[in-house]
């Protein structure tokens, strides 16, 4: 196993397993790190630009500590997927590559009473109750009615406070969201007409894509502490919904790059690309920008929540339950795309900085206030999804990711295949049929949206996730396998 490797013109230096470093040169601010393993980095085929882009990070103005890409890093705009990166908060910059498209695009799992054996016999209905239930695919309409500007600012401000109210869950759901479901900054006098247009329908709807709303078994329990502190068994049922802003969020970050490209001269940045276009966090543009994805987050919550009510209520109904006897209970909800102001140890002392997490999630360890007190013992629960036909992986956050990310871990497999050439390779097969055979329900709104999904169109999860672990990046709580998967 080599100590330094090179792709092109990168050089990679292994500081110990499954950990990478690129040394910082140039105009560098700070170094890259990269965590996956050598065999990972040898398979893969787009490896020299995605590192390329973690290089290129490293130049963002007020950059601390360094460029992380993560194990299931892949190439996005300006940013890797899977890559983090903190500026200072009074010096630094904030850009919308570093957050993407699909803002606080993240996941939420839930567990219920019944066991895997309870549902024998039951799936293909619920499957089919649960598809019919919450609106999926491109564009799709929300559960909640469309709505005026003057609710969607209420939306917007409360995030998933606004669904609980509406009866969509519990107080006791928000205390196990991310930031209690709600970001203070939300401004929304910075969000465009555009944005609320496309975003007064879409509230409670999956959308389309890698979104996906997801029955599970837990099959086997790796850490047993962690695991019954949040609810979960080997046999146990859990759920799992990934989504995110739908067109609301995606329209804030087009606003905004169009916005900081036009006043991009008078900040007097000099990139290595231009989609790492970026405001300074103290001008108008940068305080906007991250007023709006504040907005933007909220929604994402408040979508989420609006989901899991819906589902709460569907499965109930198609097992012929009482609420008691389901026993649906919130586990927890954590961020994909964000930036977020944190306090963290940064070269031996305490600063306020902005930590961009794009896919990428936030991994606190044992201890921190952050967490629910609940939780607070054995650390924040990281939830990593696997793809349509292997498992899903609980995980809690530790001391070495708040260390070196600034407490934050993989978020999922990771592309590998882009969307055409998925499709390509899934011509012909039956998937629906093939997800059947291994003991998976599948529902879409399209076949083509199975095949963009298909298993090795992305990473394993689990080489993914072990590597992540071997970084000392999270301990791994359970595995879970898909029973029933509704894709938009």
């Amino acid at each position: 196993m080599a100590d330094v490797l090179y792709f092109k013109e990168i050089e990679l230096r292994k500081t110990r397993e499954a950990t990478y470093e690129i040394p910082k040169t140039g105009a560098m601010r700070v170094p890259g790190r990269v965590y996956q393993t050598e065999k990972m980095l040898r398979e893969d085929e787009q490896i020299a630009e995605v590192l390329r882009q973690v290089r290129n990070v490293a130049h963002l103005p007020g950059a601390v500590g360094a460029s992380v890409a993560m194990a299931d890093m892949h190439w996005g705009y300006g940013f890797p997927i899977g890559g983090v990166a903190a500026t200072d908060a009074k010096t630094g910059a904030i850009s919308p590559g570093g957050v993407g498209y699909d803002i606080n695009c993240g996941v939420r799992l839930a567990s219920i009473a019944p066991d895997a054996g309870d549902l024998e016999g039951k799936l293909d209905k619920l499957a089919d109750d649960l598809f019919n239930a919450v609106p999926s695919g491109v564009g799709s309409s929300g559960a909640t009615a469309k709505m005026s500007a003057k609710e969607l600012r209420r939306v917007a401000e409360q995030g998933a406070a606004w669904a609980v109210e509406r009866g969509y869950g519990t107080e006791a759901d928000l205390d196990r969201v991310e930031e209690r479901g709600v970001l203070r900054d939300a401004d929304f006098d910075a969000v465009s007409k555009r944005a609320i247009e496309r975003g007064g329908g879409q509230v409670g709807t999956l959308g389309s894509g890698n979104h996906f709303l997801e029955l599970g078994v837990v099959e086997r329990v790796r850490d047993r502490e962690a695991a019954e502190a949040f609810g979960l068994r080997e046999g146990g049922v859990t759920v799992m919904i990934h989504s995110g802003s739908r067109g609301f969020g995606h329209q804030v970050c087009e606003d905004y790059l169009k916005r900081i490209a036009r006043e991009s001269k008078r900040f007097g940045y000099d990139l290595p690309d231009r989609q790492l276009a970026c405001a300074p966090l103290d001008d108008p543009v940068g305080e906007d920008y991250y007023a709006a994805m504040c907005c933007a987050a909220n929604y994402a919550w408040a979508n989420r929540q609006t989901m899991t009510g819906i589902v709460r209520e569907t499965t109930r109904r198609s097992l012929g339950m009482s609420d008691r006897d389901l026993g649906f209970r919130l586990v927890y909800d954590v961020c994909h795309n964000i930036a977020k102001i944190e306090t963290h140890d940064v070269d031996g002392e305490r600063r306020r900085v902005c930590v961009h997490r794009k896919g990428a999630t936030r991994a606190f360890p044992a201890g921190d206030p952050n967490i629910p007190s609940a939780y607070r013992g054995v650390g924040q629960p990281v939830l990593v999804p696997g793809d349509m036909g292997r498992p899903s992986f609980v995980c809690v956050g530790t001391e070495r990711a708040m260390a070196e990310t600034f407490g934050s871990s993989c978020h999922g497999a990771g592309r590998r295949k882009s969307r055409s050439k998925a499709k390509q390779a899934a011509r012909g097969r039956d998937l629906v049929a093939e997800l059947r055979e291994r003991g998976v329900m599948a529902r879409a709104s399209s076949k083509g949206t199975l095949a963009e999904e298909a298993s090795e169109a992305y990473k394993d999860g689990r080489e993914v996730v072990e590597a992540t672990a071997a970084a000392g990046l999270l301990r791994v709580v359970a595995e879970l396998r898909p029973i029933v998967v509704v894709k938009g």
